[in-house]
């Protein structure tokens, strides 16, 4: 379909911008317009403890002087500013070293149509309504039996408007919004207290959940990890729930950023085309989908986006890049540009998740004699260039094929290069954070307890 046209007033900001912008002596530029407002509302025991409303407009400029590059970003967009805005940024870019990737995009590559992809819920939240969310979903959790306090309940509301244009020709923009409700309770006492929490986000407020289900979720979680237990340090299969098993994912995606094998830092820097997961795995980036909450119709530099299986079939098909990561590899965008007002593009992905299995998570534990159920992760021990793996965890112990007892001060260990490839999926994909696994199963990890 024809793309919408961007927000008139933003875009006319915008050209002036990249207007004054050549007349000072860029050679090329581009700008980024962001105008935001957000709302959040948070209670603790009955009594609400923080109102806030905020409402901000960024606006960023990056110029080119040859191989040269320089970015500002301001508040303001008075006509004076943007003058001053303009010249500061090229006096910049003519002192600062050469960069011989830097640069637009071409104009034959640029988007020129994308998807409505229905991001932006019109509908605007009145405090007394989230307040009274909170309210029902903190009360819904403090009301399951064993939870014993509250760390408070929450309610946040954004809506952003994105406008970018480039001397290139490129001209585009779009709203998002987000939805979200979150609750952590505490259950037992003194030093066998437990903490867990639910949480859910959304870009319309009907795709929602509801306070009574999030409360009740979040307080049946925090009671089954009361009393843990510690376990002999082995070696076992790890199941990870789909809270956490989305982590796995980040840690592929950013393996597979064209910066860092630009620069010869990942793990997988020499694995393109070969099978790094096992034969069935499937793992798919798609900034198409409808109400993705990491959706977008085009890149932070104009790019066309497109769904694409990251791994098929176990093997790895492409790297995540932006123009100049490819350009340093010598390859194309895929279209997977991210980028702020105050700084430049660089590869990120959009919404990623693992297609299911076959099995249900019952089907998938059933065979293991001795296992760890993983349902929360701590620390960040992951060494992106050689792929060791080590995290603190807690969650649940399986004995028999089910689940036995809850765990916790675990630490779990291995490589990633060996977790990918023996990772096998059950069949309870949901999307829910905008990087999405079902429950996954890995073999043969360490589990360092007592």
């Amino acid at each position: 379909m024809p793309p919408l046209p961007p927000d008139a007033t933003a875009a006319g900001i915008l050209d002036d911008l990249l207007t004054l912008a050549r007349k000072a002596g860029a050679d090329a530029a581009d700008a980024l317009l962001v105008d935001s407002a957000a709302m959040s509302m948070s209670q603790r025991l009955g009594k609400p403890e923080e109102v806030q409303r905020a409402e901000s407009g960024d606006l960023g400029l990056r110029v080119f002087v040859g191989k040269r590059q320089a970015i500002v970003s301001s508040s303001d967009r008075s006509s004076a500013l943007l003058k001053e805005l303009a010249e500061r940024a090229v006096a910049m870019a003519r002192l600062v070293p050469e960069d011989g990737y830097c640069g637009l995009a071409d104009p034959e590559s640029l988007a020129r149509d994308w998807p409505d992809l229905d991001l932006c819920d019109s509908a605007e939240p009145v405090a007394e309504d989230l307040l009274a969310q909170i309210a029902e979903l903190e009360e819904t959790a403090l009301a399951v039996p064993g939870v014993s306090n509250s760390e408070g309940a929450d309610a946040g509301w954004s809506r952003s408007t994105v406008t970018l244009a480039a001397s290139n020709g490129f001209s585009g923009g779009y709203s998002v919004s987000r939805r979200s409700l979150s609750v952590s309770v505490l259950a037992g006492s003194g030093t066998g207290m437990e903490r867990d929490y639910d949480y859910h986000s959304t870009v319309y407020a009907a795709d929602l959940e509801s306070p009574v289900t999030i409360g009740r979720r979040a307080g049946e979680r925090v009671v089954a990890r009361l009393n843990p237990r510690k376990v002999a340090t082995q070696a076992v299969p790890v199941v990870f729930d789909p809270r956490v098993a989305g982590g796995l994912l980040g840690h592929l995606t950013g393996a597979i950023s064209g910066a860092a094998i630009a620069r010869g830092t990942s793990f997988l820097k020499d694995k393109m085309g070969q099978a790094i997961f096992a034969p069935g795995i499937t793992i798919v980036d798609d900034p198409h989908i409808r109400r993705g909450l990491r959706s977008k119709p085009f890149d932070a530099e104009g790019q066309p986006g497109q769904r694409r299986n990251l791994i098929d079939g176990g093997v790895l098909t492409t790297w995540l890049m932006d123009l100049r990561s490819a350009r340093q590899l010598g390859l194309a965008s895929t279209g997977h540009a991210s980028r702020g007002t105050g700084g430049p593009p660089g590869p990120g992905a959009t919404n990623v998740y693992l297609t299911p299995g076959t099995e249900t998570p019952e089907q998938l534990i059933a065979d293991i004699g001795q296992g760890f159920y993983v349902t929360s992760l701590m620390g960040s021990g992951v060494n992106g260039i050689t792929g060791d793996y080590s995290r603190g965890a807690s969650g649940f112990w399986i004995e028999d094929g089910k689940i036995a007892f809850p765990v916790a001060e675990i630490t779990i260990a291995g490589n990633l290069k060996d977790m990918f490839l023996s990772l096998r999926p059950a069949n309870d994909l949901e999307f829910r954070h905008g990087v999405d696994s079902p429950t996954v199963r890995v073999e043969g990890m360490t589990v360092a307890g007592t």
